[in-house]
């Protein structure tokens, strides 16, 4: 799901950073004596314009920055047992003896180098790190595990508990869990657009998740690693990383990643588009819906008002009807339409009036009042 709450809590903070950047702004460009712009003039309402673009757009850079800082930062089995994605089972076998001769739980603590003997003090870290490092031999052994570690990620090694042992028994377990996914998304995009949030930009938010779709369908079922991710991704990444010390992204955390960008497309497009095409010139930051006219949002609002107040109307004229079917029995009869009118009036002085908060609390005061200037004997409930 493309995390929906993060696309409707997207109102209040950027507002409020923009308010503070365009104040400092204003403080660094303008010198002392100057007028600053105030807000309803055209200059202010384009400035602020321009820096909540502006805020956004550092915003959602971070977010990406920060998404592949925590993938890179959590590692993945080979980066555990310092392999390559290549790596042979030979090679794999061999490293992990290496491994499990310095971080074995009986042989912690025996020599076994400073990352074992930090380990020494505390022997549930011991237990549990040896643990790690043998399930991630046993999947990188494991042709099929192996498969479905590098396009599903550490999800995949539990699915051995719902009887996958070959690669097809994995890629229908996950293609169950990828459809269930997108049908959620897609089942939030579409209610959310039926209420009116995310106008703006709704096909291009489609097509990005029917491309994510066909992303990551391709990656399950593909034998080998899509050369998208191993020919493009890894060596654009390595390169803005200035040097080749970059552990490249496996499949399951470059859809991780793309996933991030396309939450981050969608803010954007909420945030971002509408800005791009607004009108600053009244003094205030009129946005248009894509692709309509100038005063597409002022006509929408006035129909919107008119089937209002023609459904007010007809409330009203339907209400009316039924009070004349009520009364059509005493119809011609002035004493019986007579008592009619008092018992409503009756019934309008003790349900409505009475009913009155205001009302009871006066009645309750003026009655202590008088209970408590009543005379001696007088006093009470009675």
């Amino acid at each position: 799901m493309l995390n929906v709450l993060s696309l409707l809590g997207w109102s209040f903070l950027p507002n409020l950073v923009t308010g503070w950047v365009q104040a400092i702004y204003y403080g660094i460009t303008i010198r002392a004596g100057e007028a600053k712009p105030q807000p309803g003039t055209p200059r202010y309402a384009e400035h602020r314009r321009r820096i909540h673009i502006l805020v956004v757009s550092v915003y959602l850079a971070y977010t990406i920055y920060e998404a592949d800082y925590e993938l890179q930062r959590a590692g993945s089995f080979y980066g555990d047992l310092g392999v390559g994605l290549d790596a042979t089972d030979r090679e794999i076998k061999s490293r992990f003896r290496r491994l499990a001769a310095t971080f074995h739980p009986d042989k912690v603590g025996k020599g076994g180098g400073d990352a074992a003997a930090d380990m020494a003090t505390d022997p549930d870290a011991v237990n549990t790190y040896f643990i790690h490092l043998k399930t991630a031999s046993d999947t990188l052994l494991d042709p099929a595990r192996r498969f479905a570690y590098d396009r599903f990620g550490p999800a995949a090694v539990g699915w051995g508990a719902q009887r996958c042992k070959t690669v097809r028994d994995y890629v229908t377990v996950g293609g169950q869990v990828l459809l269930a996914h997108y049908g959620v998304s897609a089942a939030a995009l579409y209610g959310l657009g039926l209420l009116g949030y995310m106008d703006w930009g709704r096909y291009e938010r489609w097509l990005a998740m029917a491309a994510m779709f066909a992303f990551e369908a391709h990656t399950m079922t593909r034998p080998g690693r899509p050369a998208v991710v191993d020919k493009l991704l890894n060596p654009l990444l390595a390169l803005f990383a200035g040097g080749g010390s970059r552990v490249p992204y496996l499949p399951f955390q470059a859809i991780t990643l793309a996933r991030q960008l396309s939450i981050t497309l969608s803010i954007a497009l909420m945030q971002i588009g509408p800005l791009l095409t607004a009108d600053t010139s009244g003094g205030q930051i009129a946005t248009r819906r894509h692709g309509g006219g100038a005063g597409e949002n002022d006509v929408a609002l006035r129909q919107g008002l008119d089937r209002l107040e023609a459904v007010a109307k007809g409330l009203d004229s339907d209400a009316s009807r039924l009070l004349d079917m009520e009364m059509a029995p005493y119809a011609g009869d002035g004493d019986m339409l007579a008592a009619m009118r008092s018992k409503v009036k009756e019934w309008l002085v003790q349900n409505t009036i009475r009913g009155d908060p205001m009302v009871r609390d006066a009645l309750g005061r003026s009655l202590t009042k008088r209970r408590v200037d009543a005379p001696a004997g007088a006093r009470g409930t009675r």
